[in-house]
């Protein structure tokens, strides 16, 4: 009676919505655990879920704003989980001396994709677009298939984490410029805007730093759902505030995590986990089904030459910023192939580009782009160990065999 009401009033058919959503849960539920059977991160999967529920006769009936809201929950999640793992001075310690690896990182996947960009006939502002659809990893990706594949403790995993908060940082300031260049305007306009955003990041850096131990004890005698509520509510404050000055939300929830440290982090960490697994499938799924594959066959070539060089640049990145914590071939190659996968970034990039009308190739390049490396990454991180000991075995110096 009470759906039926609601139905009439938002002319939606709830219970068709209700039944639609259920049987994706179920089947993300299946497809997860398949997953966990074959000892892979179920990233993938939810990928493929949300195309093919987009290329479908009966898409989800779910008001649009409503997908970007669940979406954008599990994209904040992933990275708040992320900063629970780390103290604010484990960060600026690691900042500080993983900022050479940042540099690799954005020269050895910028620069490629430039080049083909050129060979494609792409100019300006279409450029600069492709250079940041290039240059950052998906954090959501990225967070989850080290959490699947439990691999927060390994020794390459802090400057796989810097890596990722470099480009985070780096897009606070990237993306006012692209918007600036997009509405036909200098980036000497968006001298303002990166100042700011640069500023609160900053200072958020500090706070982090300096304030954690407040932080314990004003949620000391919180607990249960009080918890819940509270911790989800300050992070999406913060970090809807820190997108609406130019700054990605993704950062002002992966600094709302550092400031919980302690027992206060665990216990948080116990709370939100099931929440944080819920609406991180959710954005994967509706990420899938944001990418329409119409289009593609035309970009077909491009998106495997930027892949290449995708991978391959990402490949260095890990390769480098592994070895600086003094990790050998396995770890290396784990800390490359993990960077892989773009995401949430690439995508926020291609749709302000598309909607400026700056090149209608734009689109449908970023989509095939998005989900070969999300899928390409995923797959590698599980086989790179595997990959390594083979490549060890083929490199190690023979025994010299006797003379007869």
């Amino acid at each position: 009676m009470v759906l039926a009401a609601a139905s009439s009033v938002s002319g939606v058919d709830i219970p068709l919505v209700l039944v639609e959503a259920g049987v994706v849960l179920l089947l993300l539920g299946l497809l997860s655990r398949l997953a966990q059977r074959l000892q892979t991160s179920p990233v993938p999967f939810y990928l493929l879920v949300g195309v093919i529920v987009g290329l479908g006769p009966g898409p989800l009936e779910v008001d649009p704003a409503v997908i970007e809201v669940g979406a954008a929950i599990g994209v904040v999640l992933l990275l708040f989980f992320i900063g629970l793992e780390y103290t604010g001075l484990e960060l600026v310690t690691t900042l500080r001396r993983q900022a050479p690896a940042g540099l690799v990182d954005a020269l050895a996947n910028v620069v490629p994709a430039l080049v083909i960009g050129l060979l494609m006939g792409l100019e300006g502002a279409a450029l600069l677009a492709l250079a940041g659809i290039a240059w950052a990893s998906s954090s959501g990706i990225v967070a989850r298939t080290l959490e699947d594949l439990g691999r927060f403790g390994n020794r390459e995993t802090p400057g796989v984490l810097a890596i990722l908060v470099i480009e985070d940082v780096g897009m606070a300031a990237y993306l006012p410029i692209l918007t600036v260049v997009l509405a036909g305007g200098t980036v000497a306009a968006a001298a303002g805007s990166v100042a700011l955003a640069i500023a609160v990041v900053l200072l958020a850096l500090f706070i982090a730093v300096r304030g954690s131990h407040h932080a314990e004890r004003l949620f000391a005698a919180v607990g249960g759902e009080a918890l819940v509520l509270t911790m989800l509510g300050v992070t999406m404050v913060v970090a809807g505030a820190a997108e609406m000055i130019q700054v990605s939300a993704a950062v002002g929830a992966f600094l709302v995590g550092i400031l919980i440290s302690g027992r206060l982090a665990r216990r948080t960490r116990a709370q939100l986990e099931p929440l944080r697994d819920l609406f991180a499938a959710v954005f994967f799924v509706f990420f899938g089904l944001q990418i329409d594959l119409a289009g593609l066959g035309p970009q077909v070539g491009w998106i495997v030459a930027l892949c290449i060089v995708g991978i391959a640049g990402k490949l260095v990145s890990g390769w480098f910023v592994a070895g600086r914590a003094g990790s050998g071939p396995a770890a290396r190659l784990r800390a490359g192939t993990v960077l892989i996968p773009r995401g949430e970034f690439a995508i926020v990039i291609a749709s302000l580009a598309v909607a400026a009308g700056v090149d209608e190739r734009i689109g449908a390049l970023t989509a095939g782009y998005v989900l070969v490396l999300a899928l390409a990454g995923s797959l590698a991180t599980r086989f790179s160990d595997p990959l390594a000991r083979r490549l060890r075995v083929l490199h190690s110096p023979r025994p010299a065999v006797p003379d007869a």
